[in-house]
């Protein structure tokens, strides 16, 4: 692994595989963009003025621009120790149970317990063609002072140099994306979910469409995890608040309802009074605006 110091979060140029970064340099990257976002552009709020949005331009290095969003959150939604169990581990495959669309995630390599590489694979409605994003994962727990942190990294990666994990990568429409998540307790109890990311989804979607859809997207996943940890939430007693008995992913399908999800769930619900596109999981792909050529072709 290179261990420069000088590495950048970008999606300019995907990570060879064999020359990842070192684990320290990706927390010092995601540490940077993570104290530089309080000073971003301000943008729309949503969900009851519940979830903040940011956003950078493009700048040296970026492949695209940046948005962040942040949300306060108290127990009665979640504890700190229930975010970072679903969210800082397991953290694919429970993107599978609260993301519509993301169908599949494959490991292709653990190289060690805070690092792996995941494939993704996304399904859409025409005429958006299926997208694929392959990243390594970094996930890093500070529990050094009283108010815990937790950080979550994904880093674009080409696999194409590695013969088995090339051939078990999701094969689609190549997307790329980089973010970083911050699951981190408050002094006055609450617990402060931040992320931040550039994406591209690839193929023929313009880049002013993901630009445009990008807030209203990640805003969304917000009340998206919430409305599902509700459903495999285990049950709590009233004399005090579940820390650690999270759900495993693969025990998440037997633990939710039988019944069907409702088509417009609150975060649906929001985004249309609020006249922004729904339907985005990934940044910048919204079928309500990127239309079908007439000949039929796929974007």
């Amino acid at each position: 692994m290179s261990q420069s110091s000088t590495f950048q979060l970008t999606i300019k140029k995907d990570v060879k595989s064999s020359q990842l970064p070192s684990e320290d340099a990706i927390l010092s990257a995601a540490r940077e963009i993570l104290a530089s976002t309080p000073t971003w552009k301000r943008g729309k709020s949503y969900h009851n003025n519940r979830v903040h949005t940011y956003s950078r331009a493009k700048g040296t290095g970026d492949g695209a621009g940046w948005h962040c969003r942040v949300s306060e959150h108290t127990a009665d939604e979640a504890t700190f120790d229930e975010f970072w169990n679903t969210l800082g581990k397991s953290h694919s495959e429970n993107e599978t149970k609260y993301m519509k669309d993301v169908k599949k995630a494959e490991l292709l390599k653990e190289i060690s317990p805070s690092q792996a590489i995941w494939s993704m694979y996304y399904e859409f409605v025409h005429p958006i063609s299926p997208r694929h994003f392959t990243v390594l994962q970094v996930a890093h727990l500070d529990e050094s002072s009283p108010q815990r942190h937790g950080t979550f990294v994904s880093v674009p990666i080409d696999v194409s140099d590695d013969a088995d994990m090339f051939k078990r990568e999701f094969k689609a429409t190549k997307g790329t994306y980089t973010s970083v998540e911050s699951i981190k307790e408050l002094p006055n109890g609450k617990v402060e979910w931040r992320m931040a990311t550039s994406s591209s989804p690839g193929g023929k979607i313009p880049s002013w469409i993901v630009e445009n859809t990008m807030a209203g997207t990640i805003a969304a996943d917000v009340t998206h995890f919430l409305d599902w940890y509700k459903t495999v939430r285990p049950k709590r007693n009233d004399a005090a608040v579940a820390t650690s008995q999270t759900l495993p992913a693969d025990q998440a399908d037997e633990a939710a309802p039988a019944t069907a999800a409702p088509v417009t769930n609150t975060a649906d619900a929001d985004l249309l009074t609020s006249g922004s596109p729904i339907g985005l999981p990934v940044p910048g792909i919204n079928p309500a605006t990127t239309a079908a050529p007439s000949t039929g072709v796929m974007v």
